[in-house]
């Protein structure tokens, strides 16, 4: 097993959050030492799980900060619809934002982070009034997926998914992992996992998902003046290699929204995974100014 990954050992215990398509299955590690009274809600991307914030699960709870990472619908063990349309952006997000609202109704100060496609819903929660105190927009872009690697795979998987199956789709991506030369140092059990996890995702989820990412508008002024209007803080932090949304895009992204924003050393497109120490420097004393503002 890697020092960091998806089966990074943890604290967290196994829970299921209310949801308006059944449980949402989440990673629930209670604050330590003094509550600061603010919860951590990690919001996974495309093909993800709660399982991908494993290695900062601890060391935020240990910030005094309760950790929630979850499954969206139709991710992993999260049930979700037969309706591609409902797992778009727009239409995860108002599931969130009920979701973030229960917490903050049991009066939590929710600090909301998603990573990639997640960034794309988190930001649909908070155009849906989620009530957030700070917003964490990781390895997600203004719009659309641009062209690449990562946009031509998504065209391809599309037309193996419809054709062929679930099956043949994971295959499809199992090769792509092997074409990099650090796939071949990737534990069993991390291999297996990610292979359950997306054996066990809704295909109309990944393909709702995927039109999501090909499809989604730039919504950065709509979410300025959401963000202005509710009072929340806003970061910007991505790996300094990120081979989805480009670091400049990015970069200009938090400018649109007078975000803070952050590169971390080290990392692609999952810093949670490929340098998590370089990001909790950042995210950690970010959230710590930010609750104290709030206070």
């Amino acid at each position: 097993m890697s020092a960091a990954s998806q089966l990074t050992p943890n604290r967290a215990g196994r829970v299921d959050l209310p949801g308006r398509y059944g449980p949402i299955a989440a990673l629930r590690a209670p604050a330590a030492g003094t509550d600061l009274g603010a919860t951590a809600l990690l919001v996974p991307g495309y093909t993800g799980s709660k399982e991908d914030f494993a290695p900062l699960v601890d060391p935020i709870a240990d910030a005094g900060i309760e950790v929630l990472a979850i499954d969206l619908p139709g991710q992993y063990e999260s049930p979700g619809p037969d309706q591609e349309s409902a797992y778009r952006p727009s239409a995860l997000g108002t599931v969130l934002a009920d979701l973030v609202a229960k917490i903050a109704a049991d009066g939590r100060r929710v600090l909301l982070l998603g990573h990639s496609y997640g960034g794309l819903v988190v930001r649909a929660a908070v155009l849906a009034h989620a009530p957030v105190t700070g917003l964490t927009l990781m390895d997600s872009g203004p719009a659309e997926l641009p062209p690449g690697d990562r946009r031509s795979a998504l065209d391809a998987g599309e037309t193996v998914l419809r054709e062929h199956g679930i099956e043949a789709a994971h295959q499809v991506l199992e090769s792509r992992a092997a074409e990099d030369p650090a796939w071949a140092e990737t534990p069993i059990e991390l291999r297996e996992f990610k292979r359950t996890r997306f054996l066990r995702s809704a295909p109309a989820g990944l393909l709702g998902m995927a039109d999501g990412l090909r499809y989604e508008p730039d919504l950065v002024t709509k979410l300025a003046a959401a963000l202005r209007t509710a009072g929340a803080s806003a970061l910007v932090i991505c790996g300094e290699q990120d081979d989805a949304w480009s670091v400049a895009s990015q970069r200009d992204m938090a400018d649109r929204l007078d975000a803070d924003f952050a590169v971390v050393v080290g990392a692609k497109h999952s810093p949670n995974t490929e340098n998590p120490d370089g990001l909790l420097g950042t995210i950690l004393p970010t959230w710590r100014a930010w609750l104290a503002d709030a206070v």
